[in-house]
């Protein structure tokens, strides 16, 4: 098993349910490809680097989670076709 990271920039234009939903939804992918989480860092409303979709702002989360190497790939094919993310990124931690 690896550590690995999951980076979320989710949309700051939708209610605050939703949001929720759409991180929920993105953990829950994690737990079925066989992923372990175990840590979740909410860093809220952060000003982006620049413009994405017209839009300024968005919600940044970081899921840690223990997998196999085959894991991100299909994570990531998941969360590419979510509504609400604007921009995520897998990364492998170091042990």
């Amino acid at each position: 098993m690896n550590k690995y990271e999951l980076a979320l920039v989710v949309d700051a234009k939708i209610e605050e349910d939703v949001r929720v939903a759409t991180v929920e939804k993105a953990k829950d992918y994690v737990t079925k490809f066989g992923g372990n989480i175990t840590n979740v860092d909410e860093w809220g409303k952060k000003k982006l680097a620049y413009e994405i979709q017209h839009m300024k702002e968005g919600y940044y989360y970081f899921i840690q989670f223990d997998a196999e190497a085959d894991v991100p790939g299909q994570l990531e094919q998941a969360v590419r076709i979510m509504d609400h993310v604007l921009r995520f990124l897998c990364i492998r931690q170091e042990a």
